[in-house]
């Protein structure tokens, strides 16, 4: 007869006021991710650019480049990159606390009036908006979308990297508030 030992139970997961509290614990940078929305129709009106702050964004390989982005799924931003391939990523500079802000809104219908009073450019290969006055900008094109829970993990190559203010310091998010990093 074979003696088998109890297994302990381990909880399956942790409640999200629990995962939500450590991981706020994890000091992240800030990024506006962009991205123009064509026209429906080619004789139609204009299309829209579209903004979303985020600060689950990382590097992910230096050959090719690679960055990943974390969308919530079903947002506008992951809706519009699930079928607009190319985007663009500016790293928020702490001055720009009020831009983050504009961005992290829920739940608005238009990004339009978000732009109006911004310093912008748009990206020479994705025709994406960057913010003046970011730390740095990054052009992508969608390589790869992967499903994880509620959210989209979003893989772009990396298509040109741009210092505007170098110099700058970051924005950084931590403990659910957006903060400044010490000198």
């Amino acid at each position: 007869m074979l003696k088998t030992t109890p297994v302990k139970a381990h909880p399956v997961s942790v409640s999200n006021d629990e995962f939500r509290a450590a991981m706020s614990r994890l000091a992240a940078g800030v990024v506006l991710v962009t991205a123009h929305e064509p026209p429906l129709a080619p004789d139609g009106p204009r299309g829209e650019d579209v903004g979303m702050t985020a600060t689950a964004f990382m590097s992910v390989s230096l050959d090719p480049p690679l960055v990943l982005v974390s969308l919530r799924e079903g947002s506008r931003m992951d809706d519009l990159l699930a079928d607009q391939p190319l985007w663009a990523v500016s790293v928020l500079a702490d001055d720009q606390l009020k831009v983050a802000g504009r961005f992290a809104m829920k739940g608005r219908i238009s990004d339009r009036l978000l732009f109006a009073d911004l310093p912008v450019t748009r990206g020479e290969r994705t025709g994406a908006p960057l913010i003046g006055g970011s730390l740095a900008t990054l052009e992508c094109r969608t390589q790869s979308r992967v499903a994880a829970g509620d959210h989209t993990l979003v893989i772009g190559h990396v298509l040109t990297a741009s210092l505007p203010s170098p110099g700058g310091s970051p924005l950084t998010y931590f403990r659910g508030r957006y903060r400044h990093l010490g000198a």
